[in-house]
Formats: structure tokens, C-alpha cells, sequence
């Protein structure tokens, strides 16, 4: 196996985990949760719930950029000659990561602190907050993947 192909493989799987991961819980747990769990059960499940999955988006977000920029040197010889494609990529990647942020540092800790106090109806209003940013993510994770699997060469 190539350099770049370990590197591509690796970015593929970051991006597979961080992508797939935000469409299930928008399209399967979300809906589930709702129509079989009680507010502050569904509440605390989404506690766990994002507890889990920010390690593994958190793994993908360190990944993804030190294996993008690892393919912009074995592919392209670097950022000034990579194909405008790439350069979307990598912008679409810095608003997904601001959103993330943004989640993990503001909204995560709001959503601790009603849970923690029992204040249910704050609590669904960060989650409501959170799922609108998640489901913003999700639509710019699948424009990503889109362009990558409609860039030339494959």
C-alpha cells in the first residue's frame, strides 16, 4: 500500500465516523428518542450520546487535517497547486469544525448545567440548539463528500 493511499484511507475513515455519525443520530436516534423517551430521559441520553461521540469526532478533527494536508503534499506538491476542489474541502472543514466548536465550548456545558438542575425546558432548548447546528454540519459533511467523490480521477 502506498503512502497515499494509508494517508487517503485514513482520511476517508475520519470523515466516514464524523459524517456518519452526526446522519444517524439526525436521522435514527433522534427520531427513536422522541417517540419512545420522556424529556428528561431523552435529555440525558443525548448527555451520553454526545459524551461518546465527540471522542470519535474529536479523533476525526485532528485526523482530517494532518491527513489532508499530507495528501496535498503527496498529490498536489502543496496548497498553490491543489485544485480548486480541495480548497472548498478545506474551508467547508474550518466552518464544520467552528460549528463544532461551538457545540462542544457553548452549548455542551449549557445543556450539563440544565440536566444537572433538572430545568427540562432550558434543557430542550440547547438541545434544539444543538440539533440545528448538528443538522447544519451534517448537510456541509455530505456537500464535502459529495465533492469528493465527484472530483476528477475517480
Amino acid at each position: 500500500m502506498t503512502p497515499y493511499a494509508v494517508t487517503y484511507t485514513l482520511h476517508l475513515l475520519a470523515a466516514l465516523i464524523w459524517v456518519g455519525g452526526m446522519f444517524f443520530a439526525w436521522m435514527i436516534l433522534r427520531p427513536a428518542a422522541v417517540s419512545t423517551l420522556e424529556a428528561p430521559a431523552r435529555l440525558k441520553l443525548w448527555l451520553e450520546v454526545f459524551q461518546r461521540f465527540f471522542y470519535w469526532v474529536w479523533a476525526a478533527v485532528i485526523v482530517l487535517p494532518i491527513t489532508g494536508v499530507g495528501m496535498l503534499h503527496l498529490g498536489f506538491s502543496g496548497f498553490e497547486t491543489a485544485p480548486r476542489y480541495v480548497h472548498i474541502m478545506i474551508g467547508l472543514y474550518i466552518v464544520m469544525l467552528a460549528l463544532f466548536l461551538r457545540i462542544q465550548a457553548l452549548q455542551l456545558p449549557e445543556l450539563r448545567r440544565a440536566v444537572a438542575g433538572e430545568d427540562w425546558p432550558n434543557g430542550g432548548a440547547v438541545l434544539g440548539r444543538i440539533r440545528r447546528l448538528v443538522g447544519l454540519n451534517l448537510i456541509l459533511g455530505l456537500v464535502v463528500t459529495g465533492i469528493a467523490a465527484a472530483r476528477p480521477g475517480f
